[in-house]
């Protein structure tokens, strides 16, 4: 999911309007933008509204737009423009956000855990170790403190959004951390959390609905335009990162290597391979899911690689997405099938002659979901929720790759005369057949090799010692069997058949 980038608005990794990164580059690319002195404040509408309750601080969700500065003037299409470029930062402040989504269950049922259990798990947490509560109406839906948010996707998959860090031994001592506070309060109500891309057992009926005004809209629509968006948001789980970029050419640079690359760490990380008690016949059954979940909004996104492309033909493209909503008076107002090119202009039906605020803007773009999507950073979108050492190992795959100069260049080197076509046949057989995909005279294996070395040697590169969180993935490169390929011996072998064991197996 997550990778979905399910929730809009102030919080987790789709939804807060992270302070993200940036970086440096030779890039030669056409209509390179400047990236400095961005200053549409005037037209920003605060992210959060916090109100106490007996001295508790309670971050409110959403927050509503009439408590948002006045606009002085009407949004352009330049303002959404500018609002993506102001993401540019210099190499020096270029962070890592990791997020990582996880499904709950009751120890001894296995079934997922309860909207009630979950609030409880959140109210104790809140507690214990001194996190501020997300509240929408009377539900606890999330938890804050810091730069860190906890959010809950449709069917209680309890995400962690990290905060910006500097180093990848930051990233995996903060999910160490949060993973110690979720298990410390969770073991306690005899529930606990699994690593994994796909919910393995349980059927759709069986899964709870979160309270949030959003998925409401999401539920009903998504039947509408692929037969397996509610796949997506109620049985999927997913690691991400989110990079900086320092200018519009570095952003397109990364976004085209980005995209490439996808299948590859589909590929690395697929760890998906059960549905309802029995192997479904993928190896990231989560990754093949967005293939048919909404086809205006997802995909391998072509036009990135065009030569006219740039912070404005994203723009362009995000704006002929159809809406899920907007946010007015504390409550969601379904918009489906309206575009944000009709609100600009004052034409949504569900919100007569009203206007957008940059609000709205941040909002509608986390709900779009490309194997590789831009806000004021690119989010790395590809790859299957696992166990704790792969939450720390995808960071680094894409930091290594990223943000070395070297490595990145060797990568458009790599990937520079793939045509669209190759690239589309890698997004949908690596689900099914992972390393082992033919690609040109090899398999897509071969390719790895070479990719975890550029990332390894853009870790050492940046001198910080974290080329040891690429060991996770490097003997699933040098074996070529996937994750979930070897999920599949232990059910075909030592677990007789019975998925139950890996509740066991991917506990964290």
């Amino acid at each position: 999911m997550a990778v979905l980038g399910r929730t809009t608005t102030a919080y987790t990794h789709r939804h807060l309007p992270r302070r993200h990164f940036d970086g440096q580059t030779k890039a030669s690319a056409p209509n390179t933008f400047s990236c400095s002195n961005w200053d549409s404040a005037k037209k920003l509408s605060p992210t959060q509204r916090i109100v106490t309750r007996g001295g508790r601080v309670i971050v409110a969700a959403s927050p509503p737009t009439e408590d948002a500065v006045v606009a002085t003037d009407p949004l352009t299409k330049q303002d959404l423009v500018d609002y993506l470029a102001s993401g540019c930062k210099p190499r020096e402040k270029w962070r890592i956000g990791t997020e990582h989504e996880k499904f709950g269950f009751e120890f001894g049922s296995l079934r997922p855990m309860k909207y009630e259990q979950i609030a409880e798990l959140l109210n104790g947490i809140a507690e214990r170790f001194d996190w501020d509560k997300i509240m929408e109406g009377d539900k606890i839906i999330g938890l804050k403190q810091g730069k860190q948010s906890i959010s809950l996707e449709p069917g209680g998959q309890f995400e962690l959004s990290g905060a910006p860090l500097e180093t990848l031994h930051q990233t995996c001592a903060e999910v160490n951390s949060h993973l110690y506070q979720v298990k410390a309060v969770a073991e306690e109500m005899g529930i606990g959390f699994l690593g994994i891309g796909f919910q393995p057992k349980w059927g759709i009926e069986d899964i709870p609905v979160m309270p949030k005004g959003r998925y409401d809209i999401m539920r009903n629509y998504m039947p509408k335009v692929g037969s397996l968006g509610l796949d997506m948001m109620f049985r999927t789980c997913t690691v991400q990162v989110n990079l900086d970029f320092s200018s519009e050419a570095d952003m397109i640079r990364k976004f085209r290597a980005g995209l490439a690359l996808q299948p590859i760490a589909t590929a690395l990380f697929a760890n998906s391979p059960f549905k309802e008690g029995k192997p479904n016949g993928f190896v990231s059954m989560r990754s093949h899911i967005w293939t048919d979940t909404d086809k205006d909004r997802t995909g391998m996104l072509p036009f990135v690689f065009d030569d006219s492309f740039g912070f404005e033909q994203y723009v362009d493209y995000a704006l002929d997405v159809p809406m899920y909503f907007v946010y007015r008076k504390h409550r969601y107002i379904d918009c489906t099938g309206k575009t944000f090119r009709d609100f600009l202009a004052g034409r949504l039906p569900c919100i007569p002659g009203e206007l957008p605020t940059l609000n709205d803007w941040e909002n509608h773009l986390t709900t779009i979901f490309p194997e590789v999507r831009l806000k004021r950073y690119l989010e790395m979108r590809g790859a299957d929720g696992g166990p704790w050492r792969r939450l720390c190992a995808l960071p680094a795959l894409w930091v290594g790759l990223l943000y070395d100069e070297a490595s990145l260049q060797s990568l458009l080197d790599l990937t520079a005369d793939w045509t669209p076509e190759e690239r589309q046949m890698l997004r949908n057989k690596v689900p099914v057949t992972g390393l082992k995909t033919p690609f040109r005279d090899g398999l897509l294996k071969h390719v790895a090799e070479d990719v975890l070395q550029l990332a390894k040697d853009g870790l050492e590169r940046r001198g910080f010692k974290e080329s040891g969180f690429l060991n996770e993935v490097a003997e699933v490169v040098r074996t070529g069997v996937t994750p979930a390929e070897r999920l599949l011996e232990l059910y075909h072998g030592k677990w007789e058949q019975s998925v139950d064991h890996v509740f066991e197996e991917l506990l964290y």
